[in-house]
């Protein structure tokens, strides 16, 4: 019965979400056809872009789901097929995505070195000049599109370099085989053709209102909130804990899937989307003592503007 539910609930799921990106694509492109002035264009367009970002960003979070297993949990093909299909505009494939988030929840934050990206750890005294230097780096992180950045890197990195050598570069790779790269390329090369198809058969301008530009607001949006739950939380081996749950938000929480119960999902990885409300877990008190310093989405936004931790390699952080 479990399992009729969770498909009923992730077909409407997948089905929503391809409608919703239909719709407000022809929007976009119904504001383009306007004759209007370039200003009062992208005074018009400013917030259907900005919901075109948050909206990739369900991709993101469909592919999540299918990541973890959770989209269709009764068929293996179908959650895979329909997790690549979701995640095409985003040219990732499912088998690299799952690869990451799997070692962002098994090492997150586990200390300094290891998926913490909020932490940077120099070999030599912090002087104030290399400080500012990580804090600039930060805020390009997180407010210019770095995070989406560094997250390209990453997949170029397990599309390209031979498994033998990504391994020593991260242990992110540790079971990667060659036929894991090889499907990883198939289903990349996929998600360009995609983009390709649309650039050639409807045009340089359809192409840049349905997938360049919503991807260059993804590409703000994904590094603006990615890292809003686990950011100045606890560093240590309890790394289910090192995370922090935001309020329910209107609109939001419907677009990213009750992602803001990000606490509860990481203490229980197999929950899916639609009952993480009902489920909703709070963290061990001492945990929550630290990392629950908030519970405003807008405000765990904001909190990033403290920078980043910056520390020798002989300082140790809050655990």
């Amino acid at each position: 019965m479990l399992q009729d539910k969770n498909t009923r609930r992730n077909t409407y799921l997948v089905a929503e979400t391809i409608i919703v990106f239909v719709l407000v694509s022809l929007l976009a492109v119904w504001l383009w056809s306007l004759d209007v002035s370039t200003t009062v264009h992208w005074l018009l367009y400013a917030p259907v872009l900005l919901f075109q970002g948050l909206w990739f960003y369900r991709f993101y979070i469909v592919g999540h789901e299918a990541s973890h297993k959770k989209l269709f949990a009764k068929n293996t093909f179908l959650n895979n097929f329909w997790g690549s299909v979701i995640l095409l505009p985003l040219m990732t494939p499912i088998t690299i995505y799952r690869k990451i988030h799997m070692f962002h929840h098994g090492f997150n934050r586990k200390d300094n070195h290891t998926s913490a990206l909020d932490v940077f750890v120099i070999n030599n005294k912090v002087a104030g000049i290399k400080k500012a230097y990580y804090y600039i780096i930060w805020y390009l992180s997180i407010f210019c599109g770095g995070f989406f950045l560094h997250s390209l890197i990453s997949v170029v990195l397990f599309l390209f370099i031979p498994p033998s050598i990504s391994v020593k570069i991260s242990s992110a790779f540790k079971g990667w085989t060659m036929k894991d790269q090889l499907q990883s390329i198939l289903l990349f090369a996929i998600g360009v053709l995609f983009h390709l198809s649309v650039y050639w058969l409807m045009g340089k301008d359809i192409y840049l209102y349905t997938l360049g530009y919503p991807m260059l607001s993804f590409a703000w949006v994904l590094s603006l909130l990615v890292y809003i739950f686990h950011y100045d939380t606890t560093i240590g081996n309890e790394v289910r804990y090192n995370v922090r749950s935001v309020k329910y938000v209107p609109v939001i929480s419907w677009i990213l899937m009750n992602f803001n119960e990000h606490a509860t999902h990481h203490q229980y990885p197999n929950i899916p989307w639609y009952e993480l409300p009902e489920k909703s877990t709070p963290l061990p008190q001492e945990y929550s003592n630290y990392n629950q310093n908030t519970w405003s989405f807008v405000r765990a936004i904001l909190a990033q503007l403290k920078g980043p931790n910056v520390i020798s390699e002989h300082e140790h952080h809050h655990s």
